[in-house]
């Protein structure tokens, strides 16, 4: 099993020979992963900056590590960014933390027509909140030391802008015909997935993203919070990032 995975501030986990955990990562690493002295571990702050450390002391004011080594991982390529229409429920944060565990880059929610749920004025900010949390939990817990960048609320608009520029737009569609394991991945630039709600996508939104391709996973209709994970999972499959070892230096 590999080193647990703590966070930090870049200017912290920077600066210096040692580095203290204290406040609510502190206790998570002293009191719920219960971390022993010499024990290894890794430090990130999710912007591709790592530390091997080992931990020197365990004490009621946070945990006191020896840095072994630094590293930064670079941008992979090509980056995939993932448009997930708001999902019912807690199905968002569901949704959110296996794109983090299958290695997405970006998380985009998006308002679609036939979303049931609604980020209104007053909890969109706790929404997105919410989403960014269980991306970093759900980052450690997989062991980047990249995190996905979980952008604010987009629009309909934002979407088709976000499909125009990118290297490949892809639009998951149940009545597409061209199977998204057959498209070809461009090595560079932004592979985009947009994931509609389960209502389906209106045709007004298809009008407006007829910049991107459109694209079926299989035979059956996946759940909204499921099929980005799927289609990310193929994407990422056909990649550079899944055939070739990873290595931190």
């Amino acid at each position: 099993m590999g080193a647990a995975v703590f966070a930090l501030p870049t200017d912290l986990l920077l600066a210096g020979a040692e580095l203290v955990l204290d406040g609510p990562e502190g206790r998570h690493a002293g009191t719920v992963r219960r971390v022993r002295v010499g024990e290894q571990v890794v430090v990130t702050d999710g912007a591709g900056h790592g530390v091997e450390a080992e931990v020197l002391a365990v004490g009621p004011d946070g945990v006191r590590l020896g840095v072994r080594s630094r590293w930064e991982e670079p941008a992979p390529q090509p980056r995939v960014v993932v448009v997930q229409a708001l999902p019912k429920g807690d199905r968002g944060e569901v949704a959110v933390e296996t794109l983090t565990e299958v290695g997405v880059d970006v998380i985009v929610p998006w308002a679609a027509a036939r979303c049931v749920t609604r980020w209104r004025e007053d909890r969109a900010a706790k929404s997105l909140a919410r989403w960014r949390s269980t991306a970093r939990e759900a980052g450690k817990q997989a062991r980047r030391v990249r995190w996905p960048d979980v952008r604010p609320l987009a629009s309909t608009a934002d979407v088709a802008a976000l499909l125009a520029s990118a290297a490949a737009g892809l639009v998951l569609h149940e009545e597409a015909t061209t199977p998204l394991a057959s498209v070809p991945v461009p090595p560079e630039g932004d592979v985009v997935l947009v994931v509609g709600p389960e209502g389906g996508i209106s045709p007004e939104e298809l009008a407006a993203f007829s910049a991107a391709q459109h694209v079926r996973l299989g035979p059956s209709v996946l759940r909204t919070s499921t099929a980005g994970t799927v289609a990310a999972g193929i994407v990422l499959s056909r990649t550079p990032r899944w055939s070739i070892s990873a290595t931190r230096r």
